[in-house]
């Protein structure tokens, strides 16, 4: 008996921090503008693109470039970014207005800031 109360309390937790997490980050809702640079003097300099976040979830407003990602509750984001064969992973941590973090690809990496639209 004691075995199932354990079971059932464990579900229910697992049940309400999933269903809190995309609330959570539904805060971080939005446009956003990404300014994205390399360090690697081989690479583009500066790029941008525009991104949007939905219920936590990270989409790209641009066709040539498709973007996919996470924001949790805390604003930490992961994101992919590819184009074509070209693909590039990016972290960092965004706040209510803004962002910042790093991002590498096969050959580059480097930093990117983000503000919200």
């Amino acid at each position: 008996m004691l075995k199932s109360r354990k079971s059932v309390v464990a579900v229910s937790l697992l049940a309400a921090l999933g269903l809190a997490t995309p609330s959570a980050a539904a805060t971080f809702d939005g446009d956003w503008n990404v300014q994205i640079a390399s360090s690697n003097a081989a690479c583009s300099s500066v790029a941008s693109v525009s991104i949007g976040i939905s219920n936590g979830q990270v989409a790209s407003h641009n066709a040539a470039i498709t973007a996919s990602g996470r924001v949790a509750e805390a604003g930490s984001i992961r994101v992919t970014l590819a184009s074509g064969m070209k693909r590039a992973v990016g972290s960092g941590v965004l706040t209510a207005t803004s962002g910042s973090g790093t991002w590498r690809a096969a050959l580059c990496s480097g930093t990117w800031t983000a503000q919200r639209m």
